[in-house]
């Protein structure tokens, strides 16, 4: 595990966006800075954190930990989907098949949890017993395992806006996607999903829930794009201590953003106002459990040098300038 003195010397080289008018039409996502050219799409993570679709702050290494472990999952996963990936010419960046994005994603759960208003288990709280077209049995708790796994699709917002969760007849109803898309798609989200928690229990590690993207590229396909199984996208627990926890009433000990989020529900802050000031060992410790993911489920060793993470990209991608 890198030296949190490590990470504190990251901070000021933390990527807060990048500028390459030469890569192509630039589009900023949240947390990906995407630039398309010549039917390709070079997506490069940045070390934004978001939650609550707002951009939060800068986690060091952040960028760099997605990236490498989105790749770690594409190539354990292009035999169930065909995914975007060209090549990975730094660690931040992907070079992808240009895909027109569906305005839908995935959203696959295997437990009854979240803190989000989002989150099945807020509404669940609250009463509700139907979720995205799913029934949910009466008398769960908060984390249980659901007997099978749900899917939640989201639409996608606009930036800056906010994904709703909505059931398949409402996505079909509203057009926002055929039936044989959604199908396909729903298909391939449930076996990746699958995949996903085989190789992290392999680790000792439980993969709760997570989403999927799609895009269509030109040939009229429908492939996997963005990330897969990253902390961003994905929620981890470990499995050793599951059901001792979920006995006492405890929370489950976290692998992923949750962190951050529970940092700042604990502040009031929900998405709306002002955004609460990060000090830097929260960003630190935040870092060091993006980093805690990587190496718990992927078993590899996280490597990383204190450098301009900026400049280093620029130089990586010196041929598509």
């Amino acid at each position: 595990m890198i030296s949190n003195d490590k990470l504190l010397a990251q901070l000021k080289y933390c990527l807060n966006g990048t500028n390459f008018p030469s890569l192509g039409e630039k589009y900023e996502g949240k947390v990906r800075d995407n630039y398309s050219k010549d039917g390709k799409r070079i997506i490069i993570t940045t070390d934004r954190l978001s939650a609550f679709d707002r951009v939060i702050t800068l986690i060091p290494f952040k960028g760099q930990v997605l990236n490498q472990m989105a790749k770690f999952w594409f190539e354990r996963t292009k035999d169930i989907a065909n995914n975007h990936v060209i090549e990975y010419p730094d660690p931040n960046v992907v070079v992808g098949r240009e895909c027109k994005a569906v305005s839908v994603e995935m959203v696959v759960r295997g437990y009854l949890t979240g803190v989000t208003s989002t989150s099945v288990w807020y509404h669940y709280e609250r009463g509700e017993r139907e979720f995205c077209g799913n029934v949910l049995p009466e008398r769960m708790k908060k984390n249980q395992k659901f007997e099978k796994p749900i899917l939640t699709p989201s639409t996608k917002a606009e930036h800056g806006g906010h994904d709703e969760s909505v059931s398949r007849e409402e996505i079909l109803k509203r057009g926002i996607v055929m039936q044989e898309q959604f199908d396909f798609m729903a298909d391939k989200a449930m076996k990746l999903y699958q995949r996903g928690v085989e190789i992290a229990a392999k680790q000792g590690i439980i993969l709760v829930d997570t989403k999927y993207e799609f895009g269509v590229d030109d040939s009229g396909n429908i492939v996997l794009i963005d990330e897969i199984h990253t902390p961003d996208s994905s929620r981890f627990w470990f499995a050793n201590e599951y059901e001792e926890r979920l006995s006492k009433g405890e929370e489950q000990k976290k692998i992923d953003k949750e962190y951050l989020r529970e940092w700042l529900v604990d502040r009031g802050f929900r998405g709306e106002g002002d955004v609460p000031n990060i000090p830097d060992d929260v960003r630190v410790e935040t870092a060091r459990r993006y980093i805690e993911a990587y190496e718990l489920v992927t078993g590899q060793t996280f490597e990383a040098d204190v450098s301009d993470v900026s400049e280093r990209i620029s130089k990586n991608l010196a041929k598509y300038f």
